[in-house]
């Protein structure tokens, strides 16, 4: 963890938050924690594999179901859950920038700020997109090859333990650094809709590159399993919202790489 890199503390939530901004926002929230629910319970169902390990269907094409719509349903699934996850520790992000576009004089501030939240979870769908071909392929291949299924428990390991390491790499907090940069905010206030668009989709970039340790551990563990997203939730808001998030970021990738490891020594034995 480089010393050159301060981590700015956020300093968007203060005095003088807009009721009305606050109100509408927990209701996106509210509405994307029952969709994450619902979905987790319709996905509930798996399969043991060899290996013993079991399949989650959320990789799994629905008897009937086209390509177009697998890929739709698990996108929409997927929005719902990054909405859950991320919000909370987006929304300093979204009022910095509301608060800015106030001092340059915008009046108007519902169409821009709802914008900037679009291109910021336009880049999380993204995320997903590029998951989802990868875990089907996962999906196909062990249900094919039974070598390849009884392998899957070290490569969730070795999964695992990436994961963890890149907790401890100089682009994850160069990504923390710039999630947290109340001035970020500022300098993309201009009021105009592209820039505000542009602006979401820089910040979903560094929070991409921020998480991505998290994310992949998440989808490690098991992407549909409320415990474990509510885990992952819980400590990327508090790397981007307590004063000194290094002791977090620290914790987590050493916790990932310990479960990692032993994840491995488990499917030798």
């Amino acid at each position: 963890m480089e010393r050159s890199q301060s981590i700015e503390t956020p300093v968007c939530v203060g005095c003088g938050r807009p009721i009305g901004f606050v109100v509408a926002w927990a209701g996106v929230f509210g509405g994307s924690v029952a969709a994450t629910i619902y979905s987790c319970r319709s996905m509930a169902g798996s399969m043991d594999m060899p290996g013993g390990w079991t399949m989650s269907m959320m990789w799994m094409r629905m008897p009937g179901q086209t390509w177009v719509g697998a890929v739709s349903m698990f996108l929409m699934m997927w929005l719902a859950m990054m909405v859950a996850m991320m919000l909370p520790s987006a929304l300093p992000m979204l009022l910095s920038y509301r608060r800015a576009l106030q001092s340059t004089g915008v009046t108007r501030l519902g169409m821009p700020t709802a914008l900037m939240a679009a291109g910021y979870f336009a880049v999380w769908t993204a995320v997903g997109g590029l998951i989802y071909p990868i875990a089907v392929a996962a999906t196909w291949a062990a249900m094919r090859w039974t070598s390849v299924s009884a392998a899957v428990p070290a490569i969730a390991g070795a999964g695992m333990v990436i994961a963890g390491s890149l907790q401890f790499t100089s682009w994850k907090m160069a990504g923390l650094c710039s999630c947290r940069d109340p001035r970020a905010c500022a300098t993309r206030a201009r009021g105009g809709w592209r820039e505000a668009w542009r602006g979401g989709l820089r910040q979903g970039v560094s929070c991409a590159v921020c998480c991505s340790g998290l994310m992949l551990a998440m989808v490690v563990l098991g992407a549909m399993d409320v415990t474990v997203m509510v885990v992952v939730a819980v400590l990327i808001a508090l790397e981007k919202i307590i004063p000194r998030p290094e002791w977090i970021v620290r914790i987590s990738g050493a916790a990932a790489v310990a479960i990692g490891a032993a994840m491995i020594v488990h499917s030798l034995l």
